[in-house]
């Protein structure tokens, strides 16, 4: 990218109002044809509204939209993409039921000759076969994509999107489910994307890569644009205190030194579903008990183990020295064991309800009053205090969760445990997809939970955060546990060698 290249996009203030809120104002944003523009900002910060706009799914109540110097109106989904602008999801929306070809066409589907009755899938295949070789995705276009890792259907995304002949992508959130190889494949992507003059959109909350990959950042903070950094000169620190708007000095709290508690969840040669050796471990009161791994190591299973989701196939568990064998969750959790699993949306919250109902929703039973009739006071009342306590952003306790930001709805996951006073708290990545202000939220209110006795397994992909926050680390590979390093040992080449093997 050059300064020389031409101006794709500029956004001029642009203020968006929904109710009770003002979710932009006077924002504006540019981009370059062949440049990586990173748009950075805690969550709530106003990203998501911003790349609606420009994806034709809002319209702006003031400010302009030019695209090649030409003011536009993008008035509907389809103008945008008439326009150049693909927007690939965080949440990637492809069908599963079909193969790849017929994702990439789908809603533009090509026909064969004059009938409109007969699709061209030949021409299809061969097109999109062509298209996955330009993004480096090694598979057959009849491949359905039920069979496809997260890592290639992001590689689909970016083909269906050059299939439309997109001129600018935006990409939300990309790596969030990605591996580390499929990580680097989607960067060399975006780089073959910028020799190609195509301008990219990079929304992430991961500092390493924003730094690695973009040619310039933008940073919005409540609503407003806050300013513009080129590569060259940014720094995570000059980042981080643009989105928060005061220098973030320590990512992670001080935590306090004490000798862990006593034992309270005992694990003895425990076999989880396919794996092919047993696991044994313990979590004392007080302490932070991470699990470092790759994808597919078998944290998640083991945690739904702990849940009652699960029945193990041999071993035994103690809770408090009495035998533990939860049979569901919620025996899990009338024993005090709660899960915060790692899809939140999906397993952890129920959306469409409010605040104040994905609180009380597990303890239901003691809201009740009077012929079963719910006490709302009740609920009202200790929603509005894990409101306080966890300094979730809303304007009442009645706001559906779907309307939060991704770090408040996390609030609210774990405000409902909360609420219920866990003996054992799984947290199952804590901080996927969560702005570094939020996180920096999180990660004190573990310190203040261990501090106060509650036993905390942690799950977590993120390197920084297993060494920032755990007591002990536990590395599982192929569904094992490969060593169990208290804090002093444990060191990011020391887990990643125990993480891949290369340490056997």
């Amino acid at each position: 990218m050059h300064e020389s290249d031409p101006i794709l996009l500029q956004m001029r203030g642009i203020t968006k109002r929904f109710p009770g809120v003002v979710a932009l104002q006077d924002v504006q944003l540019s981009l370059r044809a062949g440049e990586v523009l990173a748009l950075m900002g805690e969550n709530g910060a106003g990203k998501s509204t911003l790349m609606k706009i420009l994806g034709g799914a809002h319209q702006p109540d003031a400010g302009e939209i030019l695209i090649d110097g030409k003011p536009v109106v993008l008035h509907e989904i389809a103008e945008a993409k008439r326009q150049g602008i693909a927007l690939i999801h965080q949440e990637l929306m492809l069908a599963p039921n079909l193969d790849i070809a017929g994702n990439i066409f789908l809603g533009n589907e090509k026909n064969a000759g004059s009938s409109i009755a007969w699709l061209d899938r030949s021409g299809m295949r061969k097109r999109a076969d062509a298209l996955l070789k330009r993004v480096g995705l090694d598979l057959p276009s009849t491949t359905p994509v039920s069979r496809l890792t997260a890592g290639q259907m992001q590689m689909v995304e970016i083909a269906k999107a050059l299939s439309q002949n997109a001129r600018m992508i935006i990409m939300d959130e990309p790596t969030s489910s990605l591996t580390l190889g499929e990580a680097r494949q989607l960067f060399k992507i975006i780089d073959d994307l910028r020799q190609g003059g195509i301008g990219v959109v990079y929304i992430s909350h991961r500092m390493e890569e924003v730094l690695q990959v973009a040619d310039r950042i933008t940073v919005l903070r409540d609503g407003k644009w806050v300013d513009d950094l080129s590569a060259a000169e940014a720094t995570q620190e000059k980042i981080v205190a643009m989105m928060v708007g005061r220098p973030l000095s320590a990512w992670f709290p001080d935590r306090v030194a004490r000798v862990p508690g006593e034992v309270i969840l005992a694990v003895n040669e425990l076999v989880i579903p396919g794996a092919r050796a047993a696991v044994s471990f313990d979590v004392r009161r007080g302490e932070i008990f991470g699990f470092a791994g790759l994808v597919g190591s078998g944290r998640t299973e083991l945690m739904e183990v702990l849940f009652g989701i699960h029945r193990p196939l041999a071993g035994g568990m103690r809770l408090e020295g009495e035998p533990y064998h939860p049979h569901g969750a919620r025996d899990a959790i009338d024993h005090g064991v709660y899960l915060a699993p790692e899809d939140r949306k999906r397993n952890g919250l129920i959306l469409p309800m409010t605040v104040a109902q994905n609180i009380s929703l597990p303890d239901i039973a003691n809201y009740g009053g009077w012929a079963w009739t719910l006490m709302r006071a009740k609920e009202k009342k200790i929603a509005e205090a894990e409101v306080s306590r966890m300094r979730i952003k809303t304007d009442s306790v009645t706001r559906k969760v779907v309307n939060l930001s991704g770090g408040n709805q996390q609030k609210v996951v774990l405000g409902k445990w909360l609420a219920m006073q866990p003996k054992v708290l799984i947290l199952d990545e804590p901080t996927r997809g969560i702005d570094v202000g939020a996180k920096a939220e999180i990660y004190r209110h573990m310190a203040a939970l261990a501090q106060s006795g509650i036993a905390i397994i942690m799950v977590s992909s993120d390197m920084e955060e297993v060494l920032g926050m755990s007591d002990r680390v536990a590395v599982m590979r192929e569904r094992r546990i490969e060593r169990i390093l208290p804090r002093e040992q444990a060191t990011q080449e020391r887990i990643a060698a125990l993480m891949t093997g290369a340490a056997a």
